[in-house]
């Protein structure tokens, strides 16, 4: 008797969906029931006092729209991601731009720029929240010493420049993703116009902006749809390191929901502010990829 007529039926058919129904059912488990009980949440309005909820479709979608509080955490979203978006995709491409070698030890400087990526969000932001301290900061301390800032005025604990302490942390850890990213694109670039750009006289610098830009469009559109995504979820480092403070400085929309699921134990309105994030991320993509014309 052949070993394939051992096994179940199911593992020697051909057709599909055998195959695809461990991961179907993860999807509709992890990813659709949580979605549609949310929605299922936000149709209530729950009494703080008698803990109990009562069914009321529209309440918390039109407090929703009349919080002050989400509009500001929209602003300070929108802010953050375009800042660190920018700030990764331009220190990503530089450096990709530096790794883009053959020589030898550049793999192994490939290799090291991952290593920022293993480390939790959570422990990112606890580490810079020790290098930030005002006693003992290594960061705080240089920027002292340089007349940057003052004592008086933490970086963390100062709302003009809180934000920005997040940011470079989420940088920190993020860059060397589009790094990996852009030296994938760049590693695939045809060399002949390269080649005849050089034979014409073309500088490094014509190269790079006629050539190595264009030819990099659809690779750099992808990248900044993906970190992009990511980037209106941030969450771990404004818990960590603000806990959207001081006040509400670094609140964006996550942690708002956050603070609304955990402090207040509003978990319909705390659903409610988490649809409207999704919402909001699916429509900002959408224009972005009808806009830039990114394709899959």
């Amino acid at each position: 008797m052949s070993s394939r007529a051992l096994l179940p039926r199911w593992l020697t058919s051909e057709h599909p969906l055998p195959w695809l129904f461990p991961v179907t059912s993860l999807l509709l488990v992890f990813g659709l029931y949580p979605i549609l009980y949310s929605l299922w949440l936000s149709f209530f309005k729950r009494n703080p006092a008698t803990r109990k909820e009562k069914f009321m479709p529209s309440y918390n979608w039109e407090k929703l729209f009349s919080d002050d509080r989400v509009w500001d955490a929209i602003q300070i979203t929108f802010t953050y991601a375009f800042i660190a978006l920018a700030l990764q995709l331009i220190l990503g491409l530089a450096i990709a731009l530096l790794l883009d070698s053959d020589k030898k030890g550049y793999g192994v400087l490939r290799a090291l720029m991952t290593l920022p990526l293993v480390v939790p969000p959570a422990v990112t932001g606890m580490m810079f929240l020790l290098m930030y301290d005002s006693s003992f900061g290594v960061i705080s301390n240089a920027l002292y010493s340089l007349n940057l800032l003052s004592p008086s005025a933490p970086i963390l604990g100062t709302g003009s420049t809180a934000l920005w302490g997040v940011i470079v942390a989420d940088t920190w850890q993020w860059t060397p993703f589009m790094v990996l990213i852009m030296l994938a694109g760049l590693r695939a670039l045809p060399k002949e116009p390269f080649e005849a750009a050089a034979i014409d006289g073309a500088s490094s610098f014509q190269s790079f902006i006629f050539l190595t830009l264009p030819m990099m469009s659809k690779i750099i559109a992808l990248a900044v749809l993906i970190r992009g995504i990511d980037l209106f979820r941030i969450f771990d480092y404004v818990k960590v390191m603000t806990d959207s403070g001081p006040g509400t400085a670094t609140e964006t929309l996550t942690a708002y929901a956050g603070t609304v699921y955990f402090k207040s134990a509003n978990f319909p309105y705390a659903s409610t502010v988490a649809l409207g994030t999704l919402i909001l991320v699916l429509l900002t993509a959408t224009l972005f990829i009808k806009v830039f014309k990114v394709r899959f």
